[in-house]
Formats: structure tokens, C-alpha cells, sequence
């Protein structure tokens, strides 16, 4: 999809100032949760996107999406707690990277709305 190219593409040009950005406030963990944040979430999109496509070829749910839906769920969840439980990273870091790809997801989404919504036919 053009969509989610474009979604990584400025996700990084984000990311990167942001985590920059955020070592000025705190510089042992704050970056790098920034930038687990923003990874496991361009992560959780690209699965969306596989579950969103097998859903649009198919026209139904099939028990293997739903059991990758919740094994990514799943997964995302016992990684975030592993980091946490270890310390490695702070939870407002990851919070903020989750947010800023969150954001992106939105802006480019209206713009491919408005676009289409603006095109005769």
C-alpha cells in the first residue's frame, strides 16, 4: 500500500529529530524508548495492513487472521512488558514514539481521504 510507504518514510524523519530531541531531557533511556515506541508501532501497522488485505480478499474473517491478530497483540504486549521489567526503556518514551506514528497514521490518512474525496466520480 502507497499509504503505509509514506507512513515509514516520514516516520523515520520524525523519529529520529524526536529521539534527538528527547536526550536534551533525559539521555540514558528517553531516545531510545522513542524510538522502540515508534518501531513496535510501525510494526503493529504493518500487520494491520496484512490483516486488512487478507480481509479485503477473502470478505471474511478467517480464524488464521484472527489468531495473528491476537498472537500480534500478544507479542507486542510481552516485548513492552520485557523491556519494562528490565528497564531498559521508560514508558513515556515508548508512549511518545506509539503517538507520534499514531499521528502520522491519522495526517496521512485524511490527506488520502481528502484526496479521494476531492477527485470527480
Amino acid at each position: 500500500m502507497e499509504l503505509i510507504r509514506r507512513i515509514y518514510k516520514k516516520a523515520f524523519l520524525v523519529l529520529i529529530p524526536l529521539a534527538l530531541l528527547s536526550a536534551l531531557l533525559e539521555w540514558k533511556k528517553l531516545p531510545l524508548s522513542v524510538i522502540v515506541g515508534g518501531v513496535l508501532c510501525l510494526a503493529n501497522i504493518r500487520g494491520l495492513e496484512w490483516s486488512v488485505t487478507g480481509l479485503l480478499g477473502t470478505g471474511k474473517a478467517t480464524g488464521r487472521m484472527i489468531f495473528f491478530s491476537m498472537f500480534r497483540l500478544f507479542l507486542l504486549f510481552a516485548i513492552l512488558s520485557l523491556l519494562i521489567y528490565l528497564r531498559l526503556v521508560n514508558i513515556f518514551g515508548v508512549l511518545a514514539g506509539f503517538t507520534v506514528i499514531f499521528a502520522l497514521l491519522l495526517i496521512e490518512g485524511l490527506k488520502v481521504a481528502k484526496k479521494a474525496n476531492d477527485q470527480p466520480g
